[in-house]
């Protein structure tokens, strides 16, 4: 498997989640669902923090998350998104060595 994928923890300001969702929705969702590049990907709410979202993208290659972000679409989303965000995401780059489909 010669994949690319992230795990990526935002933690949002106080009460914010649903906010970030709005804008993760607005911008990214559609992008993502159309994007050939991205294999899988999974928007999930942490069950133990209520200020905690995790994503997990899996990409068909190593170049697909470096385009992903170069888009304009994504430029308005970080432009959008920053004021409702508590710093900067934990990004983890991991290699799926196995998937169940």
């Amino acid at each position: 498997m010669n994949k690319a994928a992230l795990l990526i923890t935002h933690r949002t300001l106080p009460g914010k989640r649903d906010e970030v969702r709005q804008v993760w929705e607005k911008h990214l969702m559609p992008n993502i669902a159309n994007n050939p590049g991205h294999e899988a990907y999974f928007y999930c709410y942490d069950d133990n923090d209520p200020d905690v979202i995790c994503a997990f993208q899996q990409y068909k290659d190593r170049v697909a998350p470096q385009d992903f972000v170069k888009a304009p679409w994504y430029a308005a989303y970080i432009e959008e998104v920053t004021p409702l965000i508590a710093g900067e995401p934990e990004v983890r780059a991991v290699t799926p060595v196995w998937a169940k489909r």
